[in-house]
């Protein structure tokens, strides 16, 4: 039987939404939209940097949780509020992800709130990070 994993963080908005951070089927992983607000402080810092890296740490304790790590992630989604913070933000995003080469999708929608620079949706599978890979390059 199929196992399903569901793991809250505390967030009060996951409560108002009746959402998990993580769901986890078997080894599929699925982390919900994630904010850099930091979980002890509940406080979100206004720098573009500082968020971003407290997006990762919360995903990477999220993951944890399941057994997982950022080495695991398949596909990312990356959501910026400003057109113009996207470089800041994939530089970021290229750096935690290098080597691992996730799928991904980058778009400016607004967000929640103002307060959101960035927010980050992953697919994961757990055991990716010690898989065989085989890359494919049709670039020439």
């Amino acid at each position: 039987m199929t196992t399903i994993s569901k793991v809250k963080t505390g967030s009060k908005y996951e409560d108002m939404g009746s959402y998990s951070r993580v769901v986890a089927v078997g080894d599929w992983i699925f982390v919900s939209n994630t904010a850099g607000r930091n979980p002890d402080t509940k406080e979100i810092s206004d720098d573009l940097a500082e968020q971003t890296h407290q997006v990762f740490a919360n995903i990477k304790a999220a993951l944890a949780a399941v057994d997982a790590s950022l080495a695991d992630v398949v596909c990312s989604r990356v959501f910026i509020q400003n057109p113009q913070d996207v470089p800041g933000v994939m530089t970021i995003v290229g750096e935690k992800f290098r080597g691992i080469d996730p799928a991904s999708t980058v778009t400016c929608p607004p967000l929640g709130s103002t307060v959101y620079k960035v927010e980050l949706e992953l697919t994961a599978f757990r055991g990716a990070s010690r898989a065989e890979v085989k890359k494919i390059n049709l670039a020439q």
